[in-house]
């Protein structure tokens, strides 16, 4: 190889045996290239130099995927939702580093990528959730190519799978009769009647507060939701900070709730919380998620004798109840709290069929008098 010249790098061989080539960046920067072999320093350099005229990144190859995984998590986490840094943490814990996390970054390849969703797919995990890692993944390689550490966000060379269509059940009015029977001596009545008349997700439900609660009024202000580990955070959007009117069935579900709530508050003395919260354990604390899962809906469901379901299809079960009343859409979108009517349309089209025939029925009555 000929002499280089100022500034395009040296190469020489280390006191350890490995060779090693220095190479100049902009602002006095520079940057140290290692290999086992004069050939492959050599190969490096040529592309470190190649890379610097063309304006690019000259990236380390030292940093691997995890290292840059779990950095961009932490300076990530002040800029986002506590549920969302939850999930984010979980997709590259479980799923992402162990499997690509060993390479270094600047060597991952799309083809990596599409070898871990092919390979997660074939462990179970659904295609929405591959395409949610695919999320995560594109998001964070998009960081890095911000903070010059790679010269391509390779996720956008990578095809994730297409998003399996989700099946919303929702409950028949026989059905959500036995279910409110059924609930009838269960402590957290209320907030089962709650979620079957206002749509209202289970964060909101287990973070409202009584000061935002109008007995009188009939009404509720949804200004929190309860996070994973007992985190208030605010509403999913903005159009889910909401006012609900409340069905005379919710309204007397918790003057109940509100009688045995204060009876069991006197009976604990000073070590009852003050939380305000609405919904509460046996001690007065928030009422954990998945605690409410597995000790409290599903045995509910096994009591009424329905199938098992999420507890998001009570949600689903409200809207789904209001269309077929007739409920104008946009009524069910402000009372789902969902940011556009689009949204309600899209998630409940399965109901409006049997709504425009209803409707033709009646205006075919009204047109023959």
């Amino acid at each position: 190889m000929a002499r280089r010249g100022n500034n395009e790098g040296s190469i020489y061989k280390r006191q350890d045996g490995r060779w090693a080539a220095a190479v100049s960046l902009p602002r006095r920067k520079r940057r140290t290239l290692y290999g086992k072999t004069r050939q492959d320093v050599a190969r490096k350099l040529n592309e470190a130099l190649r890379d610097r005229e063309a304006s690019l990144p000259v990236v380390s190859e030292r940093q691997t995927v995890e290292h840059f995984l779990t950095h961009w998590l932490k300076t990530a986490e002040p800029t986002i939702r506590r549920t969302t840094f939850v999930r984010y943490e979980e997709y590259m814990r479980l799923h992402a580093i162990p499997v690509i996390g060993h390479i270094r970054l600047p060597r991952l390849t799309p083809q990596h990528l599409q070898d871990l969703y092919t390979k997660k797919l074939a462990e179970g995990l659904s295609p929405t959730s591959v395409r949610h890692l695919h999320t995560v993944l594109h998001r964070a390689f998009k960081q890095a190519l911000r903070w010059n550490l790679v010269i391509r966000n390779v996720s956008e060379a990578v095809d994730p799978p297409r998003r399996a269509s989700t099946e919303h059940q929702a409950l028949t009015p026989e059905e959500v009769r036995r279910f409110l029977e059924a609930a009838r001596e269960d402590r957290l009545e209320a907030l089962y009647v709650l979620a079957v008349t206002s749509g209202m997700r289970r964060g909101e439900l287990l973070g409202l507060h009584w000061r935002d609660v109008s007995l009188d009024q009939g009404t509720l202000q949804v200004r929190y939701t309860l996070q994973q580990g007992g985190f208030l955070g605010e509403p999913k959007t903005a159009k889910s900070r909401r006012q609900i009117d409340l069905a005379p069935l919710a309204v007397e579900a918790l003057q109940r709730h509100r009688i045995h709530q204060l009876k069991d508050q006197y009976e604990a003395g000073p070590q009852w919380p003050d939380t305000d919260f609405v919904f509460t354990n046996a001690l007065g604390n928030y009422v954990d998620p998945n605690n409410l899962r597995h000790r409290s809906f599903g045995p509910l469901l096994r009591r009424a004798g329905l199938p098992s379901i999420r507890f998001h299809d009570l949600r689903h079960t409200a809207a789904t109840l209001l269309l077929g009343l007739d409920t104008r859409p946009k009524v069910v979108q402000e009372l789902l709290g969902h940011s556009q009517i689009a949204v309600t349309m899209d998630v409940y089209s399965h109901v409006l069929p049997t709504m425009q025939r209803e409707a033709m029925i009646g205006l075919d009555k009204l047109l023959r008098g």
